[in-house]
């Protein structure tokens, strides 16, 4: 018989916080990967001391919109090579906005400010299954853990995207299932695909599960492994990346 999940210590998540930094950055490369995903990749001298020690991190991305104050808007650092001095940042394209603008018309040379991370959520401890469900805004989270993973460590992720050309090759030597869902115009704040998938997903004891979708979508999500499936809150992370019609807004750990 199974260890119930209830009766294993759960993991520690460490907050490690580091030096809060403001860097220029300068457009090295720019490439879209899928039809919703336009990677750049920048350099700076400064990014020698650049630290990110957790998949999931942020860092504040200031866009001049003309205004008084520059747009904010939080980003996860994809991959970044402190000796090489770069840094690379997926941009989901969607609705237009100050980020999708500015990242639909990068182009090397072209320069931005960036702030952070300010500190990163570490898991610690007994995961022997990692259960991550997003959609294509926590894909750039997502993809760094599956990347980052050991080699054999176990992972399940469903991943809603845009369209069946929106799905991305991840390299890891991990054991990995992918389970996505091509919402082919179905809206994003729809959590029906998510809980369908989650109906019959493996959780086997050990499982840490991580959310990142719009809000209401993860809330839905994490409460239905609750209540539904029994999965303990301590045996999980959920994040609203993004508020439907209120730009710029996101609820971190629910």
């Amino acid at each position: 018989m199974s260890q119930d999940q209830n009766d294993i210590v759960p993991p520690e998540v460490e907050r490690v916080r580091h030096e809060l930094k403001r860097r220029t950055l300068t457009v090295a490369a720019a490439d879209y990967i899928t039809p919703a995903m336009r990677r750049i990749t920048f350099v700076c001298p400064e990014l020698a001391d650049f630290i990110s020690a957790a998949p999931d991190d942020h860092i504040k991305l200031f866009f001049d919109t003309g205004e008084e104050k520059p747009a904010m808007r939080d980003y996860t650092p994809r991959r970044y090579d402190n000796d090489r001095r770069s840094l690379t940042i997926d941009f989901a394209i969607h609705d237009a906005g100050p980020a999708t603008a500015w990242a639909v018309a990068a182009r090397p040379g072209d320069t931005l400010e960036i702030g952070g991370p300010r500190g990163s959520a570490v898991v610690k401890g007994p995961v022997a299954h990692w259960l991550l469900i997003g959609d294509e805004t926590a894909l750039p989270a997502i993809g760094r853990r599956i990347e980052e993973a050991e080699a054999g460590a176990s992972v399940t992720a469903i991943i809603a995207v845009p369209s069946s050309d929106d799905r991305q090759v991840f390299g890891t030597e991990a054991d990995v299932d992918l389970r996505w869902i091509d919402r082919a115009g179905a809206v994003a704040t729809d959590p029906a695909p998510f809980l369908g998938a989650l109906r019959d997903v493996d959780l086997p004891p050990q499982t840490f599960a991580w959310i990142g979708a719009e809000a209401r979508v993860a809330r839905a999500a994490r409460n239905f492994l609750v209540e539904e499936r029994g999965h303990p809150l301590t045996w999980m992370n959920a994040s609203g990346y993004w508020v439907a019609d209120q730009a710029g807004v996101s609820e971190k750990n629910m």
